[in-house]
């Protein structure tokens, strides 16, 4: 018999918040796995606002304070689906920045309340006008006030950060052991342009598998993305159309992104749909007990394809980005009812008290 679960502290006290951005877990998956292969995911829901981009954005902000683009006191502004902004919020809101977000109002709503309730506003621009419109809205904001813009899409700070950290928390887990697959979606491209830099020169035969909605695949058009002289997006992309994975794919290729697919960072490219990665999503929750989003959903859809004819031994790391808490009011929950099911109502009628009238 094991002995109870103890633990014994981290070791150590932390100065702040933003302290506890990174290390977060790589967790193996036992009952969805195929026999044989060693499958884990990378829950960035660990970081403390709950997702990848908290990485991001403590990068962005530290990296513009130590070059002197962002004043003391200065207002952040920024464009994002929701992830990068609630990790702004947290971070400026730990260092005392102004924060306005810019969004499309088709995410979901929990995340512009989490942002608000982080001390942030967040400015809605029209849906029609995509990620684009919400993007060239962040820019007339920063030019019209002299506001910092944290630029996400075309910064360095986002690679550097995954360079730095996430490439490095993979090479230290994995030490000694194989690993033959990292698996991951983009959204800015930071996350694979970040590993890449790192994986391709220190494990070279470890392959890296990109994904994107299958009714928007961006870089799978081969059409390239058009772009003014600082990189920024010039137009929409022509193959991109709305799909539910929040997070990933925006309307445009970013240039951070440009740099993992200029410099061929990553070995396969395989598109999967919405609907597919939210039932994958839910398997996490309810066979692994994994809360995970769309995005995290979908990343693994295609880590568990690989996995599925992947030779015995096969290691396989897939990304999660963000925790499901953030898609609540998204058609990932539409299927969960607010009251009782009826399986719920039997179980209450089972037994003779406190019962629920019916609803």
């Amino acid at each position: 018999m094991t002995s109870s679960r103890t633990t014994k502290g981290r070791g150590q006290l932390y100065d702040t918040i933003l302290d506890t951005i990174g290390d977060t877990p790589c967790i193996r998956i036992n009952r969805l796995a195929p026999d044989g292969v060693r499958l884990y995911v990378k829950a960035e829901a660990f970081n403390p606002a709950a997702s990848v981009k908290d990485r991001l954005a403590v990068s962005i902000i530290e990296e513009a304070e130590r070059s002197g683009a962002l004043k003391p006191g200065q207002t952040v502004v920024e464009a994002t689906s929701g992830n990068t902004g609630i990790g702004l919020a947290m971070v400026c809101a730990a260092k005392g920045y102004p924060l306005v977000v810019t969004m499309a109002e088709s995410f979901s709503v929990e995340r512009r309340k989490l942002m608000r309730f982080l001390g942030a506003k967040v400015v809605l621009t029209p849906k029609a006008e995509k990620g684009f419109g919400m993007y060239n809205k962040a820019v007339e904001l920063a030019d019209a006030n002299g506001w910092f813009l944290a630029s996400q899409f075309e910064t360095d700070a986002n690679a550097k950060i995954h360079e730095n950290t996430t490439a490095r928390e993979i090479m230290a887990d994995f030490d000694g052991d194989r690993l033959d697959y990292v698996v991951t979606g983009y959204g800015t491209g930071g996350t694979v342009s970040g590993m890449g830099r790192v994986l391709r020169k220190e494990r070279p035969d470890t392959k890296i598998i990109l994904s994107e909605p299958a009714n928007a695949q961006l870089i799978g058009s081969g059409s390239e993305q058009g772009r003014n002289e600082t990189g920024q997006p010039a137009h929409s992309h022509p193959a991109f159309e709305p799909h539910p994975i929040q997070g990933w794919t925006p309307d445009f290729i970013p240039l951070v992104l440009q740099e993992a697919i200029d410099g061929k960072y990553y070995d396969d490219l395989i598109p999967v749909a919405g609907p597919v990665g939210m039932e994958w999503s839910r398997k996490l929750a309810q066979q692994e007990g994994i809360f995970t989003g769309v995005s995290g959903g979908s990343t693994f859809a295609i880590a568990m394809q690989i996995a599925e004819t992947a030779p015995e031994g096969t290691v396989i790391l897939c990304m999660l980005p963000d925790t499901g808490e953030r898609y609540l009011s998204s058609p990932l929950f539409e299927a969960v009812p607010d009251y009782m099911t009826e399986e719920e109502v039997a179980l209450s009628h089972s037994t003779p008290g406190y019962q629920m009238a019916a609803e």
